[in-house]
């Protein structure tokens, strides 16, 4: 899921993303990884954007791959055959803190073939970094803080400010979804209004695969994945109780076993 949601921050907040890669909001557009193999690799997690000049690979890893640095190269080339004249950045940012060594991995190399990319640990990133455009916001609860509950506070506080009200909900469910890397769901519920967040887009895609998969699961099974991801963005157990029909003891039984799973 959490890869998922930057993938929608990313293709919808362009001038954001570039911003804070590329120094500048240069425009961009999407690329789609069809345009370069009819076999695409991760596409799920995979982010291409363009200029006239210049492609922005980036993926977002919510955990290691130890065949990440093999996949950069690969796009690289593929981009390379088809762009020849056009300059490539790619990045891969880790959303969750680890202490494993693929961490650091940031080059591919076989033989006399060599090949380099950037890599971003947000929470080694300055929290200031992503608090001054809308589009960045979800990632600060995952940076350089000793205090995450604070910095979504702050993250809420700013939401509030955000006049346009479409964008004010995406932004909030997906700070709300990401935080769960790092905060309890009873606290993100206590900081975000989950009434916002259920008016968002990114909820009602949450809605849409739930009904997608009551095609070919069970209902009982759909109506159970459907409460855990209403849980995972911070929805009030009572509405959650109300969409998904389940009662509130099922859904407290839910949570329940979430917060076991996370011991």
């Amino acid at each position: 899921m959490y890869d998922n949601i930057c993938k929608f921050i990313a293709e919808n907040f362009k001038d954001d993303l570039a911003t804070w890669l590329l120094g500048s909001p240069i425009r961009l557009t999407e690329l789609s990884p069809t345009e370069l193999s009819n076999e695409p690799i991760r596409a799920d997690s995979l982010i291409l954007l363009q200029s006239n000049d210049l492609v922005l690979h980036t993926e977002f890893q919510t955990d290691t791959d130890e065949d990440m640095p093999f996949r950069m190269l690969d796009y690289r080339v593929r981009v390379y055959r088809r762009f020849p004249k056009k300059q490539m950045r790619q990045v891969v940012i880790y959303l969750r803190k680890t202490a494993s060594p693929l961490i650091n991995q940031n080059r591919f190399r076989l033989e006399k073939t060599y090949h380099e990319f950037e890599v971003i640990r947000l929470w080694e990133e300055p929290t200031d970094r992503f608090m001054s455009v809308p589009g960045l916001l979800p990632f600060a609860v995952l940076s350089q803080t000793k205090d995450p509950t604070i910095v979504l506070t702050q993250v809420a506080k700013a939401v509030e400010t955000i006049t346009e009200q479409p964008l004010q909900r995406n932004i909030a469910a997906a700070s709300a979804i990401l935080a769960g890397i790092v905060l309890k769901k009873d606290v993100i519920s206590r900081i975000l209004r989950s009434e916002m967040m259920r008016e968002s887009v990114i909820y009602q895609e949450i809605l849409q695969e739930g009904k997608a998969e009551g095609k070919a699961e069970g209902k009982a099974e759909t109506t159970r994945k459907l409460a855990l991801n209403l849980l995972g963005i911070g929805m009030s157990l009572e509405q959650i109780s109300q969409v998904t029909e389940l009662s509130l003891e099922q859904v407290q039984a839910l949570q329940k076993e979430i917060s076991e799973s996370e011991i």
